[in-house]
C-alpha cells in the first residue's frame, strides 16, 4: 500500500435538498446528438471539426440557398479586408444591380444575407426538424398595427394638452396678441392664379412618382431589369463610362428630371409675378405666430384663415421650407447619387462623399412624405370645397367644381402609377439606352 486513498472508494459528496445539476459532472458527460452538436460547440467557444464544418456547409448552402460560410468563434473578430474570399458572407450588389458601380446606386442595399447568424429550433432540430430563420414566423401585422396605435395615442394627448393650455390665461392672452398671421407687405398679390394652380397639380403628380420608384430603389431584392445609357448621352455625359442601374432608377431618375424642370418654373414664376412674397418670412414675428397657430391647430380650434388672401405663419414656413430648402437638398443629393456625377471630378468627389448624400436624400424624401399626409389632412378638414376651389380651380368660392377637378387629378395620379411599371416602362428605357435582364 502506498498510503494514497482510492479514489474510487471516496465518499460521493452530498447536495441539498432540490439540487438539480446545471450541466452533466465531469465523467459522466452525455455524448451531444450531432444534430445540436454545432449549437453545443458556439456555446462553448468552439469550432465544429473540419469534416462536421464541411458537411454542416453543404446542408446550409441545400437547405437556404445560401453561400457556405466558415464556422467562427463566438466573439472572434471578422475576416480582414483581401482575406479568405470563400469565408465571406455574400452581398448584394448596390441598386445598381450586377454591376460594380455602387454608388451610382440611390440607396444602400438592403438585402444583404445574413446566413451566420440563424436561429436554431432547438425541438425541432431534435427531431430532425428545419432550420427557422430570424423572426419569420411573427405576423406581419404587428408593427404596422402598434405604429398605428402609437400615432392615435400620441395624437390623442397633444389635442387634449393643447385644449389644456388654452384655458390657461397666460396662453389665451398669447393667442391673442399673436393671431397666427405673421407681418406681409402690402403689396403682395392676393389670390392664386391658373398656373399655379396646374403647377400644385403637377408638383403633386411627379413627387408621388418619385417617392413610390425611390422606395422601390431602396426595398427592391432582385430588379425587374437593368438599364445602360448610351454613351455621352443626357444620362451619361461626355468623361463618364455608361453605368449600369435597375429600371427602377433610371425611371427615378427620368421623374426628376421632369419634377426639377417643373420646379425651375415654378421658381421663375414666383419671383416674375411677385408671389414669392407670399411664402418668404418677411418679418421675425413669423415665429411667435407659428407657435400661436401650431397651438390652435392642435387644440382643433382652426386658426382664422384666408388662403385666397393671406397665409398664416405655420403655412409660410412649411411652403418656404418645402421650395427652397427641402427641394434643392433633394435635388443635391439625388446627383450625388445618380448618373450624371462627374467621374473625373476626384477633388469634388472626395469632398463630397457619396455616403453623405444617401445619409441627406432618405430623410429628406420622408419630409415630403410628412407634408404632403399634413397638407391634404388640413385641406380637408378646414374647408375642404373653399380650398380645394383655391388649390385647382383658382376661385374663391364654395362650390364643387374644385373637388371635381381633384378626383381627376387623383385619378391621372392612379392611372400614371400603374403604367409606371416594368410592361410600359421597359420599350420606352430601350429607346434611352440598353436593357438587360
Amino acid at each position: 500500500m502506498t498510503g494514497e486513498p482510492d479514489p474510487s472508494q471516496a465518499p460521493k459528496r452530498r447536495r441539498m435538498a432540490g439540487y438539480t445539476p446545471l450541466a452533466p459532472e465531469r465523467g459522466d458527460a452525455e455524448p451531444v446528438p450531432a444534430e445540436r452538436l454545432e449549437t453545443h460547440l458556439q456555446l462553448q467557444g468552439m469550432d465544429l471539426p473540419a469534416e462536421q464544418d464541411a458537411q454542416e456547409n453543404e446542408r446550409s448552402k441545400s437547405a437556404a440557398g445560401l453561400t457556405p460560410v466558415r464556422k467562427r468563434r463566438m466573439g472572434a473578430a471578422p475576416h480582414a479586408a483581401g482575406g479568405d474570399e470563400a469565408a465571406r458572407p455574400p452581398t448584394d450588389s448596390a441598386a445598381g444591380g450586377g454591376s460594380d458601380d455602387a454608388q451610382t446606386s440611390l440607396f444602400p442595399s438592403t438585402a444583404k444575407a445574413t446566413s451566420s447568424t440563424r436561429l436554431l429550433d432547438t425541438k425541432g432540430a431534435d427531431r430532425g426538424g428545419p432550420v427557422i430563420k430570424g423572426n419569420a414566423a411573427a405576423p406581419g401585422w404587428r408593427k404596422p398595427a402598434f405604429v398605428t396605435v402609437t400615432v392615435i395615442v400620441l395624437s390623442l394627448l397633444v389635442v387634449f394638452g393643447a385644449r389644456w393650455l388654452r384655458t390657461l390665461e397666460g396662453v389665451q392672452q398669447f393667442v391673442s396678441a399673436y393671431n397666427g398671421h405673421a407681418w406681409q407687405p402690402e403689396g403682395a398679390p392676393v389670390g392664386i392664379p391658373a398656373w399655379l394652380g396646374w403647377q400644385h397639380f403637377l408638383n403633386m403628380f411627379f413627387i408621388v412618382l418619385i417617392i413610390r420608384t425611390g422606395l422601390q430603389v431602396r426595398t427592391e431584392r432582385k430588379p425587374p431589369g437593368y438599364w445602360a445609357a448610351k454613351k455621352d448621352s443626357f444620362f451619361s455625359p461626355k468623361g463618364n463610362s455608361p453605368k449600369k442601374v435597375s429600371l427602377s432608377q433610371w425611371l427615378h431618375q427620368s421623374l426628376d428630371v421632369l419634377w426639377v424642370a417643373n420646379g425651375l418654373i415654378f421658381v421663375a414664376l414666383l419671383l416674375v409675378t411677385g408671389h414669392w412674397t407670399r411664402i418668404v418670412p418677411m418679418s421675425w414675428d413669423i415665429f411667435p405666430n407659428m407657435l400661436s397657430a401650431a397651438v390652435q391647430y392642435a387644440s382643433l380650434d382652426w386658426p382664422a384663415d384666408n388662403g385666397w388672401v393671406q397665409y398664416n405663419a405655420l403655412q409660410v414656413m412649411a411652403y418656404f421650407v418645402t421650395v427652397f430648402i427641402a427641394a434643392p437638398l433633394a435635388v443635391v443629393s439625388g446627383v450625388r447619387m445618380s448618373t450624371w456625377w462627374p467621374e473625373r471630378a476626384k477633388r469634388l468627389t472626395k469632398m463630397y462623399p457619396v455616403e453623405w448624400a444617401r445619409t441627406l436624400h432618405f430623410p429628406v424624401m420622408l419630409y415630403f412624405v410628412v407634408f404632403t399626409v399634413v397638407h391634404v389632412f388640413l385641406v380637408f378638414f378646414t374647408g375642404a370645397l373653399r380650398n380645394l376651389n383655391h388649390m385647382y380651380g383658382s376661385r374663391d368660392v364654395v362650390d364643387w367644381w374644385g373637388l371635381v377637378i381633384f378626383l381627376i387629378s387623383l385619378l391621372v395620379i392612379a392611372a400614371a402609377w400603374f403604367l409606371t411599371k416594368p410592361l410600359f416602362t421597359t420599350p420606352i428605357a430601350s429607346r434611352m439606352g440598353k436593357v438587360t435582364k
